[in-house]
């Protein structure tokens, strides 16, 4: 089998709040995340899959996201190159940028076919992420 691409994102929507919250409400709510906010992006014909778990994500894509077609797949997967390449950095100095948002590096290698699909949805997260958290992740603007 080929390489799974994971990427896991939970972030609750609480980040930052003080309001104290008991186990069973908490228990609710991260099941609700992983029910409501949970997007599985594959190509179960070349076998790879992201799985993304964010808050807003599903709503972010259907509302304000470019259709599908759009962007041709060679414009999707040099974006995801160049975003997956800064995120990983990031990732790696946990010092210099919040651990909190850039948690686990992206396996993304420019030399694998992965489809439209993947490709399409992984440079949608991109986008979602630096709008959402005010990050920029390469030095061109941001595109929707």
């Amino acid at each position: 089998m080929k390489p799974i691409i994971l990427l896991i994102f939970i972030l609750l929507a609480s980040y930052g709040c003080n309001t104290p919250k008991t186990a069973f409400s908490e228990r609710n709510a991260q099941t609700a995340l992983v029910e409501n906010d949970t997007v599985s992006i594959a190509n179960t014909k070349l076998e790879y899959e992201i799985l993304v778990i964010e808050p807003g994500f599903n709503t972010w894509l259907a509302a304000s996201a470019r259709p599908e077609g759009y962007y041709t797949q060679s414009f999707l997967e040099s974006r995801n190159n160049i975003y997956a390449l800064e995120w990983n950095r990031r990732v790696r100095l946990p010092s210099q940028f919040n651990p909190e948002l850039y948690e686990l590096q992206i396996d993304y290698n420019p030399n694998t076919d992965y489809g439209y699909d993947v490709n399409y949805q992984l440079y949608n997260y991109f986008i979602y992420f630096q709008l959402k958290y005010q990050q920029r992740l390469a030095p061109f603007v941001v595109r929707i």
